[in-house]
């Protein structure tokens, strides 16, 4: 099947009851056109979207996830809360990226409440984007339950990632100018590769452990990775306790 033709992907969008919520109902009230497969999830506020609500959608079998809230520095709910959901996000593509799947499968967009036809543009924009990227991993040429497999993995990672993002990633200042520029600075990307990355591989190696034991070469085939990455995995692993070497069986199992 070509991506973009018969293909109806499953978009899941986490809208922001006081704002953009109020720009999906005044985009319907309206009969302002947008994508029929969207299926709406309304929480307070986007900085409520947690990277277990985005990576568990992905997983379940979603093609794109969107989250929705209001303009910054105008929350209703919660004044630092749709900046919190910058942060999300940037992290939430960081692991998309390392699964294997294309980021902009996650959009992150302000919508105000009498914004009904800003959301209706967004909403068939990132409808047509994700038609063209294809379903979740076919589109990437990757196995799709290899890629919600990683992603599974990733999810038990969250309360870690959550340690990293208070302790390095809070911006001092509250503007959008300051996130902005932490965000362009690659900021983000850089403390993901220093201190999430190899974390999400080691959860992902005793994810694949769980299903059986696997030599060295094994590991390395089935994460893609090269075999020296793979023994810097294995040995975080076993200095964990975690994964241990079961000499009988000349393989690697968990713990």
């Amino acid at each position: 099947m070509e991506p973009g033709r018969d293909f109806k992907p499953r978009i899941i969008g986490f809208l922001c009851n006081w704002c953009c919520y109020g720009g999906a109902d005044l985009c319907g009230v309206s009969r302002f056109q947008y994508p029929p497969y969207l299926r709406v999830i309304r929480v307070m506020c986007s900085g409520r979207v947690d990277l277990k609500f985005i990576l568990r959608a992905f997983s379940s079998g979603a093609d794109g996830v969107f989250v929705g809230g209001c303009h910054l520095n105008d929350c209703h709910y919660n004044p630092e809360g749709n900046y919190d959901a910058l942060i999300v996000s940037a992290l939430g593509k960081c692991l998309l990226r390392q699964a294997g799947v294309a980021p902009e499968r996650l959009r992150l967009e302000w919508v105000s409440a009498g914004e009904g036809i800003r959301f209706a543009e967004i909403m068939n924009r990132f409808g047509d984007e994700v038609k063209r990227l294809g379903p979740l991993g076919g589109g990437e040429g990757q196995d799709p339950a290899k890629v919600r497999f990683k992603l599974a993995s990733a999810e038990r990672v969250v309360p870690y990632i959550k340690l990293v993002e208070r302790e390095r990633l809070r911006v001092p200042v509250r503007s959008e100018a300051a996130y902005q520029r932490f965000l362009s600075d690659g900021e983000v990307r850089r403390m993901f590769d220093r201190a999430i990355s190899d974390k999400v591989m080691v959860q992902r190696l005793v994810s694949l452990l769980a299903g059986g034991g696997l030599t060295a070469a094994d590991i390395a085939g089935q994460m893609e990775t090269t075999p020296s990455a793979a023994a810097r995995y294995v040995a975080v692993a076993v200095r964990q306790g975690v994964v241990r070497y079961d000499g009988g069986k000349q393989c690697y199992v968990a713990a």
